[in-house]
């Protein structure tokens, strides 16, 4: 029997009241209020309500010791990115690996294995797959619908998926970026139930007044906190929060607790922020998560105030598992699985020879997924298209990782390096090799030391190199969180030094092979219109 007082915060009846825990069985077996002399606060955990814990480049348990301190008690995790590289394989190697550590991770089916047909995965999970993987209890939902075309024009294996979810009765979650108006409509009558791709207030808008859970998203990459927040005040009960992506020495800094801050310091009410961070998840996924009542699981933490949301104590299941800062969560052992099997490249796989004065652009914006799409003159030297620093018109490519093919390159704007090349195996959602750079030498170099790795990202330079080894898929690390954090924050500083403006230039590069984001990127097969679906050609 384990008590604990506090000034308990009742989400649900909006009152908060001096009062005592008592814990039992990895229970709530009571709540009293009680007169004493505790000043902090004790409120649900926080629960991030979408995010691919492979973007943290850590296995879920070596997240979990992170994220406890932060007081992140759950999260709705859509595997697709290890899924893509070894399919079904790679969703049980994260379930039974999350299962080794107290926080709770709720998996879903990955809906979209590979993403596209425009792309070269690791492996495939179609209609079968997915029905397999949603009679399993473990699996909470069927993850993002990222293939929204394939549901506007009733692609049968698409809709296939979606009733196998309606059949075991679990929601279906939605990516549907700037879609609006009928197609939202139709969308949405499909039987998705949630979008955490709204990068305006007038999309999130009609999305919430349209019937759809609304989830306002802050990762390293794509933030859109800002655009939505505003919409929190009126339409709470149906808003979430989540990181989609979050890059680790970003997590070391905070998670969700740092959205409901900035949340409380724009005057918005407590109680609607916390039923957003910390209840909502739970009622949409039936997530086996306490609300801070009696009989709930005892998930609950101590914060210092109502205002920074600084944590001093996270509990799951009435276990203490941070403690002032200090994770009580231990690492476990796992095995390494990988998926890699393309040989290292030359410098002339990376040439392409000018045949028109124009080039289709991919003009990278800061702070979102999507892009814009440039016609710009090229440059052109000795008969080949170049980077060209002046302008900031880089060449990237990307390498297929799973079988010797030749490199698709094309061009890019506002990543800004004035010498060398950045190079990384997580480029989602395939995630074959990505790169960018200001030479063919340069960008060989770097593709060739994340194939010695068998993944990671790299930096490489005329007189410096640097890397992290992702032997974990290709994606994550077998390092401890703090470590790879480390390491990854080097490496941002180093792509920084060598001219990049981007405030996270990894995390923006993994996203320039995503075909399901529009307007305009690049997989390992050619350049594509995200926005008519098609292939479309580098010169013009």
């Amino acid at each position: 029997m384990k008590k604990i007082q506090g000034q308990i915060v009742d989400i649900n009846n909006q009152r908060i009241f001096k009062g005592e825990l008592t814990i039992s069985e990895e229970k709530i077996v009571a709540i009293t209020e009680k007169e004493h002399d505790v000043d902090t606060f004790i409120i649900p955990g926080f629960i991030d309500a979408h995010i691919h814990i492979e973007s943290s480049m850590l296995v879920p348990s070596e997240f979990a010791k992170i994220a406890v301190n932060h007081g992140t008690v759950a999260t709705v995790s859509d595997p697709h990115e290890i899924a893509n590289v070894l399919g079904v394989e790679g969703v049980r190697f994260m379930i039974e690996n999350g299962k080794q550590v107290p926080l709770k991770f709720n998996f879903g089916a990955p809906s979209c294995v590979p993403a596209t047909s425009y792309e070269s995965a690791g492996a495939v999970i179609d209609a079968e797959g997915i029905k397999a993987l949603l009679a399993d209890p473990e699996i909470k939902y069927l993850a993002e619908m990222m293939n929204y075309p394939g549901v506007l024009f009733d692609d049968p294996e698409v809709l296939k998926k979606i009733a196998w979810a309606k059949h075991y009765n679990k929601p279906v979650d939605g990516h549907a970026p700037g879609v609006l108006g009928d197609d939202i409509t139709k969308y949405i009558n499909a039987g998705i139930s949630t979008d955490h791709e709204c990068f305006t207030y007038k999309e999130g808008l009609e999305k919430l007044q349209k019937g759809m859970k609304v989830l306002i998203r802050e990762g390293s990459a794509a933030k859109n906190f800002e655009a939505l927040i505003d919409l929190l005040p009126e339409y709470y009960k149906n808003m979430m929060f989540c990181s989609d992506d979050k890059h680790p020495d970003d997590l070391v800094l905070g998670h969700i607790n740092q959205l409901c801050a900035r949340a409380v310091a724009k005057g918005i009410d407590v109680f609607k922020i916390l039923q957003v961070a910390c209840l909502n998840p739970i009622a949409h996924y039936g997530l086996d998560v306490g609300h801070l009542r009696e009989g709930d699981p005892a998930d609950f933490i101590i914060v210092k105030d109502l205002k920074q949301f600084e944590v001093l104590q996270t509990y799951i299941n009435g276990e203490l598992v941070s403690d002032n800062g200090r994770s009580l969560v231990t690492s476990v052992p796992f095995e390494n699985l990988n998926n890699f099997k393309t040989d290292l490249k030359k410098e002339i796989d990376f040439k392409i020879s000018a045949e028109h004065k124009n080039i289709r652009v991919i003009e990278a914006l800061e702070g979102q997924l999507v892009t814009s799409e440039l016609v710009l003159e090229a440059t052109i030297k000795e008969g080949y298209l170049v980077s060209n620093t002046a302008t900031d018109i880089l060449k990237m490519a990307v390498v297929n990782r799973y079988q010797n093919k030749a490199p698709a390159v094309a061009f890019i704007k506002n990543f800004g390096l004035k010498e060398g090349a950045i190079a990384s195996s997580v480029a989602h959602d395939s995630h074959n090799i990505i790169v960018v750079g200001t030479s063919d030498a340069m960008i060989c170099k770097a593709v060739n030391r994340i194939i010695e790795h068998q993944g990671g990202i790299c930096a490489v330079r005329p007189t410096k190199q640097k890397s992290l080894a992702l032997p974990v898929a290709g994606i994550m690390s077998d390092l401890d969180g703090h470590t790879v954090g480390k390491h990854y924050a080097q490496l941002d500083q180093m792509a920084k030094d060598m001219g990049s403006t981007l405030k996270a230039p990894f995390m923006t590069l993994s996203f320039m092979a995503l075909l399901v984001i529009p307007a305009l990127k690049l997989s390992d097969k050619g350049l594509f219109n995200g926005k008519e679906f098609r292939f479309t050609p580098l010169q013009v």
